[in-house]
């Protein structure tokens, strides 16, 4: 497997962020999901990683919002078949090095009620709870959480 930075304008890129479209809209309802389009996520503030198999199949991605406060996670998201295999620790730890180098001192993530095993696998990385931060309203549909970087495993 291969974890790299890569632009997320890309075919098949593009179908990775469909399938997590799809998934997160079957989940909540549209004013509920905070997602980075395709022009957000090429933004100069944005780091876009990208999870290769072996044949070059892009099997995950995800992306660091970079902030004067903190590196937001956006848009992660691995493929079903490519779960178990350490694709997302190994994306989250690529966008946590990518915001400690630019002086980021937490990372934050917003995710939602209906993804019990995200929230687990987060927690399990060292996020806990908090409250909205940034812009985002009190929503029931979010879960938000943080990590000091200090505590980058």
């Amino acid at each position: 497997m291969m974890i790299t930075f890569e632009t997320p304008d890309q075919p098949d890129v593009h179908t990775l962020i469909a399938e997590l479209d799809d998934y997160l809209y079957a989940l909540y309802p549209a004013e509920s999901v905070y997602a980075l389009d395709i022009h957000s996520l090429l933004a100069p503030n944005v780091r876009f990683a990208v999870a290769r198999d072996g044949d070059g199949a892009a099997i995950g991605c995800a992306a660091v919002l970079l902030t004067p406060e903190y590196g937001e996670i956006k848009r992660m998201y691995v493929r079903p078949a490519a779960r178990g295999t350490g694709a997302a620790g190994r994306l989250l730890q690529l966008l946590e090095q990518a915001a400690a180098s630019a002086g980021c001192a937490d990372m934050v993530l917003e995710a939602g009620p209906s993804q019990p095993e995200a929230l687990a696998f987060y927690a399990r990385i060292g996020f806990r709870q908090c409250g909205p931060y940034g812009a985002y309203p009190d929503d029931p549909y979010s879960v938000f959480m943080r990590k000091p970087l200090g505590k980058i495993a």
